[in-house]
């Protein structure tokens, strides 16, 4: 375990926390309420995965709480940034999505919390603790839904290309996108519809995302 650093003064000095959410409301409601904790102090706050890594650069947290989805990079992928760039940092996402894929790529990429936004400020603020100290917290239903979820049958450019179908786009706007000959990209995306068992590719960009494969 770590142990909290010392001030100038030679006493401890709190956790050090980094929030990103691009909900202003909901993130500054949360700095609020984990100001109210002694040993926690919330020294940045970013609306974006960009300004989240900026903001770890300058003010070396201790522990950042990652909003799962936000603009320009998600919270899973600000993590893996930071596993490298500011190592000494923890990482864990709070989510309102807390899809099955989203726990396994979190994992994957060194996360130690995951837990929804479900869960109360004095209880995350344990989880912080819990965090910080070297473990792992994972909310025991979203561990539950990962393990039957089971592994996605599809590939990385299977599941790419459900990914640029999602908004309805075209078989040749999709393969311009990709860069890949419209024929290649319907044989992709007619894989992976049989693979989950779709009637088409828009059924099976939806089954992919409930089960959190997308």
């Amino acid at each position: 375990m770590r142990e909290h650093g010392r001030d100038s003064g030679g006493g401890e000095r709190p956790l050090r926390v980094l929030l990103a959410d691009d909900e202003h409301l909901i993130r500054g409601a949360l700095a609020a309420l984990l100001a109210l904790e002694d040993d926690l102090l919330v020294v940045a706050e970013a609306a974006s995965g960009p300004e989240a890594l900026a903001m770890a650069r300058a003010h070396r947290p201790d522990v950042a709480v990652l909003d799962l989805q936000m603009p320009g990079k998600d919270g899973v992928a600000v993590a893996a940034e930071l596993r490298t760039e500011v190592p000494d940092c923890r990482t864990m996402i709070v989510t309102g999505h807390g899809r099955p894929g989203h726990l396994k790529r979190a994992l994957a990429a060194g996360v130690r919390g995951f837990v929804p936004k479900t869960v109360s400020a004095q209880r995350l603020a344990q989880i912080i603790r819990t965090v910080y100290a070297g473990n792992r917290y994972v909310d025991p239903e979203l561990a539950a839904d990962a393990i039957s979820a089971g592994d996605s049958p599809l590939t990385a450019r299977e599941a790419e290309l459900l990914e640029l179908a999602a908004d309805g786009a075209p078989i040749v706007e999709i393969a311009e996108r990709a860069a890949l000959a419209p024929g290649t990209v319907r044989n992709y995306l007619s894989s992976a519809t049989a693979k989950l068992d779709a009637e088409n590719r828009h059924a099976a960009v939806r089954i992919a995302r409930e089960r959190g494969w997308l």
